[in-house]
């Protein structure tokens, strides 16, 4: 087994990986950007090393950034987590050729099932259903057309190197081919830095299934049951489920045999997900995400194994030791991503402060995370804060445990999409599982989130003060963050005789700091810390349109001189991982430009000003 593990990731997934090196008595190793260095992850991690600027093509996805705090740490492997890096060959490569291990399925493999187009044809070699479309990528809308021709509308675009429903459109007339198109390749470069996309038949109403593999060098390859992924919103889920209310025993039995067959085929290894779209009773292949899955809690605790320690296993090169038929599927649990977004503004980012977080607990109960109360949510990165598990003998009880959890965790200060899931939960059709993916977008009443929000939503201040925390003003204790060569410390000191003070940060490049203990680390669950960030608000004269979140700028539609009218979109801001369009509330002729295409901005900073 490993020593030390650098995560290269952020957020709750990255905790989740430390737990399961913690529990192997394995060290870790956090990177951070400016962003997050008062982040969940860092404050858990044994260690902590920068590796760049708030922007995440420039510190999380920076492949050399990343294998040099590996080899700064000391660290002996390498865990990619889901997103950012967690699927790109490139960086794989490169830390197969390091000294650290690469704890996910090979390069090569993740090249064959990785790219779409690859990986499709790799599924109809092994005898895998497929839905009909391109094994080839696509590269103008001439081409769209003609394979739409052939299928008849509506078709799906997909970036080859996409997932989560990102760089994915739908195309449903001629006329839309070239926008979708081009914003599907922009995605595609932007998330995946792989602009190449393919085209294949949209299905209307399907249900979305995932099946969880995990498979050895040693020839051994499992499945894990299935996942029922369908409630989504814009082909992002945001209810997952083990195992699928609309399954039959035949036919799961046959789409698990199939996820092994299609992966052994790629001579995968380690952890991954066979996605399948399923529709009137048959299954085609989508995708595999060759990582782990945001969901894979929720097979964690209908099989009881732990996915994360097998992927640290397999890596380290251990053999599984169980075998397919000794994986039982027990009860039933469901996995509500608690994201910061205000459900009856179509979802859009919340940005602000964690006033109040106390999560629920209690008998199959859950909470992946790396917030506390009083930490801040920015913009920078996904909109996900947290995960709520909740597992039970059968769906109806999961059901109704998930009614009591949910009205107990309480969030204040920030708007979370809690009352969405406070409404799923009582919703006939999702309760009596009848849902497909399209269910969120086209039949349910929006009036009834709005009404959920008002009855359930609450992101406002708490009203009390602090109290005194009984300790004597003689003994005042001092907590520094210093930064040396990259790498985080914290120090505490204890000063007598002197007045408080409030929690300062220092840095230093160079200058002397605490060293690490060298021990394991003591903490059990990530500390709360204070942000010492300052709003930046470019000022501008005239009329100005404000970015509404933090981002980064994708697109600018607009020069000085162009008239625009009310409605008309000025740019693209990219929040959280969603597109989001920029829009004038008024007409008029634009005065000034102050951002440009890959520019970070700040909620309330001036993009445009119109006279």
């Amino acid at each position: 087994m490993f020593t030390k593990v650098l995560v290269a990731n952020r957020g709750e997934i990255a905790v989740r990986v430390m737990r399961a090196c913690r529990d192997l008595g394995v060290r870790t190793v956090a990177v951070y950007s400016d962003a997050d260095k008062h982040a969940g992850h860092v404050r858990y991690a044994d260690e902590a090393y920068n590796v760049g600027p708030a922007r995440a093509a420039d510190s999380y996805l920076d492949h050399e950034a990343v294998i040099e705090a590996g080899r700064k740490a000391g660290a002996d492997a390498v865990h990619p987590g889901y997103g950012f890096l967690a699927e790109n060959a490139e960086f794989a490569r490169k830390v197969e050729a390091s000294d650290l291990t690469w704890i996910g399925p090979s390069a090569d493999a993740m090249e064959r099932l990785g790219e779409k187009t690859k990986a499709r044809a790799l599924m109809q070699e092994a005898d895998v259903p497929v839905v009909p479309g391109t094994t080839e990528p696509v590269e103008s809308a001439d081409e769209v057309k003609e394979i739409a021709a052939q299928y008849g509308y509506p078709v799906a675009i997909k970036a080859e190197g996409g997932g989560g429903g990102r760089g994915l459109k739908v195309v449903h007339s001629e006329d839309e081919v070239e926008d979708q198109l081009e914003t599907a390749q922009r995605e595609g470069e932007a998330y995946f830095d792989n602009s190449s996309v393919y085209v294949e038949k949209y299905l209307e109403s399907p249900r979305h299934i995932e099946v969880q593999i995990l498979a050895d060098e040693h020839g051994n390859v499992r499945h894990l049951g299935e996942r029922d992924c369908s409630l989504q919103r814009r082909h992002q889920k945001v209810i997952e489920e083990a195992p699928s209310p609309a399954l039959d025993a035949d036919l799961r039995e046959r789409i698990g045999n199939a996820a092994r067959r299609g992966v052994r085929e790629a001579e995968y290894t380690n952890a991954g997900t066979v996605e399948f779209l399923v529709e009137d009773g048959e299954f085609y292949f989508m995708e595999v995400n060759t990582r782990i899955q945001v969901e894979h809690t929720a097979t964690e605790e209908v099989t009881g194994i732990d996915v994360v320690k097998w992927q640290l296993r397999v890596a380290a090169g251990e053999e599984i030791d169980f075998a397919q038929d000794d994986v039982e599927i027990e009860g039933h649990a469901i996995e509500y991503r608690i994201n910061a977004e205000n459900a009856a503004d179509d979802f859009a980012p919340a940005t602000g402060s964690l006033e109040t977080y106390d999560p629920p607990g209690g008998p199959g109960v859950r909470i992946d995370d790396a917030v506390r109360q009083g930490d801040e949510i920015g913009g920078d990165y996904d909109s996900m804060i947290a995960k709520l598990i909740v597992a039970a003998g059968d769906r109806e009880e999961c059901l109704a445990r998930s009614e009591r959890a949910l009205s107990e965790f309480e969030i204040r200060g920030i708007e979370t999409i809690i009352p969405f899931h406070r409404l799923m939960v009582t919703d006939e059709t999702f309760r009596a599982g009848e849902h497909t993916t399209k269910y969120l977008d086209e039949e349910l009443d929006r009036e009834r989130i709005d009404q959920a929000v008002e009855q359930w939503g609450d992101a406002g201040s708490d009203d009390t003060g602090e109290e005194d925390d009984g300790e004597s003003d003689d003994v005042t204790e001092r907590e520094f963050t210093v930064e040396v060569n990259g790498k985080r410390f914290e120090v505490n000191l204890e000063e007598r005789g002197a007045p408080p003070v409030p929690d300062v940060e220092a840095v230093a490049n160079g200058a002397g700091a605490a060293a690490d203990a060298g021990g394991p680390s003591t903490r059990s669950r990530p500390e709360a810390a204070e942000s010492d960030d300052e709003e930046v608000v470019v000022e501008g004269d005239g009329e100005q349109v404000t970015a509404e979140m933090q981002g980064t700028i994708l697109a600018v539609d607009v020069e000085v001189g162009d008239e625009v009218g009310a409605g008309d979109v000025v740019c693209v801001l990219e929040a959280m991982k969603m597109e989001n369009d920029v829009v004038t509330e008024r007409g008029g002729t634009v005065s000034d430009v102050l951002v440009a295409e890959g520019d970070s901005v700040d909620m309330g900073d001036t993009l445009v000003v119109l006279e």
